[in-house]
């Protein structure tokens, strides 16, 4: 599990392809539940956050990134 600090760290390239890669454990992660093949139930909840956690950050960036564009047209 990532801390959110090492999230923020990193751009938004990196953070899609870790968004990625953490959906697509997690489809397998309930694939395997799904089987009865998963062995560790606590890794569902730990994925699921992570996900959370990287799009929280991602809406974050581009709720910045839109206040900022609109105080640069009311400057204008």
């Amino acid at each position: 599990m990532t801390a959110p600090n090492e999230l923020r760290d990193r751009d938004d390239q990196e953070l899609l392809t870790n968004l990625a890669e953490a959906k697509q454990e997690l489809f397998n992660l309930r694939f395997q539940n799904a089987t009865g093949q998963l062995d560790n139930y606590a890794r569902l909840g730990q994925i699921r956050k992570e996900v959370a956690r990287i799009n929280t950050i991602l809406r974050e960036r581009e709720i910045e990134a839109a206040e900022a564009q609109e105080r640069e047209a009311s400057d204008v």
